[in-house]
């Protein structure tokens, strides 16, 4: 994905932008982004290091997405670094004004020895929205990855559980070449693809987290299996090649916070490395 720059902007009442990064050592040791590129609606904070791992904040200064709307986004992680990309703010997306969703587009690749981990604050759907994502991982043997995905139910306070129009996602994980995951769902409140989400916590937040990197014999299972409790629902297992993939159901967005503190603590434990601070997650 190498985006057409030329045909960005604003037109009507769309908007188009990108984000296009690639994150390299220097001949010091110290990861730096040797490529930055980026439009409205997404805006890039100046990056700092943490213990030795590059953090970057990507922030939307806009009121959020609409239909019709389009960001294309594309991450390098060159060999040997160790890369953190958080959104400060939460990602929301408005009522449809017509029949186009709105769609963001993004590809993170991983070399070798290198480590992304991708940690947005939850995607918040208001009432009537209409809401694309595709990703691809791309992943070098032997790259490291914590990738995850946190959508709640939609604006909890102001009512609005389960009232967007309908979400789409799409994600394909690949290794060295070789397709080991890929998800595609849609969620309509509508119809009986939230069924499940529903039947346990009436206003349950969904966060999922994909791990790569973490040594043979190191998977934290038992750890993970004792995170579950009245308020959390779990699971975990292997893909291929040493992948992992860890699915949560969260009573609410305390609990879904909660979690993912927990979940960092863990999968940073089994791979050795001091979990990077964002200065917004205890």
């Amino acid at each position: 994905m190498n985006p057409d720059q030329s045909s960005e902007g604003v037109s009507g009442r769309a908007i188009r932008g990108h984000l296009d990064i690639r994150c390299e050592m220097r001949g010091d040791g110290v990861p730096y982004l040797s490529r930055q590129s980026f439009r409205a609606p997404i805006h890039l904070s100046k990056p700092h290091l943490e213990d030795g791992v590059l953090l970057v904040h990507l922030v939307n200064p806009t009121a959020g997405f609409f239909d019709g709307d389009r960001l294309d986004l594309r991450v390098e992680a060159g060999p040997g670094t160790r890369l953190v990309l958080s959104t400060p703010g939460a990602s929301r997306v408005h009522r449809a004004r017509g029949e186009e969703p709105a769609v963001c587009s993004q590809q993170l690749a991983v070399e070798a020895a290198a480590f992304i981990e991708w940690i947005p604050e939850p995607f918040i759907p208001q009432a009537g929205a209409r809401y694309h994502q595709q990703t691809r991982i791309e992943l070098t043997e032997g790259a490291g990855l914590l990738f995850f995905e946190w959508i709640s139910p939609g604006r909890v306070a102001r009512g609005e559980v389960f009232e967007y129009e309908n979400l789409r996602w799409e994600l394909d994980l690949v290794l060295a070449g070789k397709l080991v995951a890929r998800e595609r769902y849609t969620l309509e409140p509508a119809g009986h693809s939230l069924a499940a989400l529903r039947e346990r916590f009436p206003a349950g937040h969904y966060l999922t987290a994909y791990v790569a990197g973490i040594p043979a014999g190191a998977w934290p299972g038992e750890a993970l299996d004792a995170l579950t409790d009245e308020r959390l629902y779990l699971g975990h297992g292997p893909l291929a090649e040493g992948l992992h993939v860890i699915r949560a159901l969260c009573a609410d967005s305390l609990t879904a916070r909660s979690l993912i503190g927990k979940l960092r603590t863990l999968v940073y434990g089994a791979i050795g490395q001091k979990v990077p601070r964002l200065g917004r997650l205890v």
